[in-house]
């Protein structure tokens, strides 16, 4: 059986809401609109505007209310705006036509500065069961808003940067909670998917220590692992991927695949 993808944030949202212990860890996520913009600024002060089916955190755009009226950054830009309306024509041009999503703002951990999240590597193992396999940190750009390698993110132990935030026992119980919440996950979205053999799961940890859901890559890359220092690690997770088929022939997409024209647009 090819490798079952999903590109739509929304469907996987959707599916992890019916998990009564994943709900709690999700950020209140809905369809861009101007009413959802304005009640979630209202009640977070901070939101993450993002494509429903881009990758790569190409296209994210961070909106947080400030005295004056409200600011977004998108990438290493900044755009001010002095009311609800002008922040919604604004945001309407930069996402073009675009399916696009409004998700809480989630003020993450930071190290030296600079924010991070981590993900957490899920595979189906060769005897048929789900297993996270790797979890890396990621360390935003200093520039930037998104954490992703491929948006000038540094991959870094988990360890390295959780030291200033937790002792070394309870860094240790930390991830082995992340790595049972990313089997939970995975297990969840397998009921709609049936097909799915590996997911990256994006965890953002808030100033007190609650792990959130950001993300689920259902394509994720192994090879930020080559990054860490255990080389174990990658070559499992290679091992793994190799033998479910992620290296042979294309993944069959799901029918929440984008148009051709929306892949271009986020590969460049």
């Amino acid at each position: 059986m090819a490798i079952e993808r999903v590109r739509s944030k929304l469907a996987k949202t959707e599916v992890l809401m019916r998990h009564a212990e994943l709900r709690d860890l999700i950020p209140e996520t809905r369809k861009f609109s101007r009413s959802a913009l304005s009640d979630m600024l209202d009640r977070y002060g901070m939101v993450y505007v993002k494509p429903d089916k881009g990758t790569y955190g190409l296209g994210v755009i961070r909106v947080e209310r400030k005295p004056d009226g409200y600011l977004a950054r998108i990438d290493t830009r900044s755009h001010r705006y002095g009311s609800i309306d002008s922040l919604y024509d604004g945001l309407r041009r930069l996402k073009r036509k675009r399916t696009y999503i409004v998700q809480r703002g989630i003020h993450l951990l930071k190290h030296r500065g600079r924010r991070f999240d981590i993900r957490v590597m899920v595979q189906m193992s060769p005897r048929g069961e789900w297993e996270a396999t790797g979890i890396i940190g990621r360390l935003a750009h200093p520039r930037k808003i998104v954490t992703n390698y491929h948006s000038g993110g540094t991959p870094m132990s988990f360890h390295t940067l959780m030291r200033s935030h937790l002792d070394a026992g309870r860094r240790k119980a930390f991830a082995s909670e992340l790595r049972r919440l990313g089997v939970e996950v995975a297990r969840q979205l397998q009921k709609r998917w049936p097909g799915m053999k590996e997911i990256g799961l994006d965890v953002g940890i808030d100033t007190s220590l609650k792990p959130w859901i950001l993300e689920v890559n259902t394509s994720p890359d192994p090879f930020i692992f080559r990054k860490l220092k255990d080389k174990s690690v990658f070559r499992k997770i290679y091992r793994y991927a190799a033998a479910y088929g992620r290296f042979g022939k294309k993944s069959r997409i799901s029918r929440t695949r984008p148009r051709r024209a929306a892949r271009r647009r986020a590969a460049r």
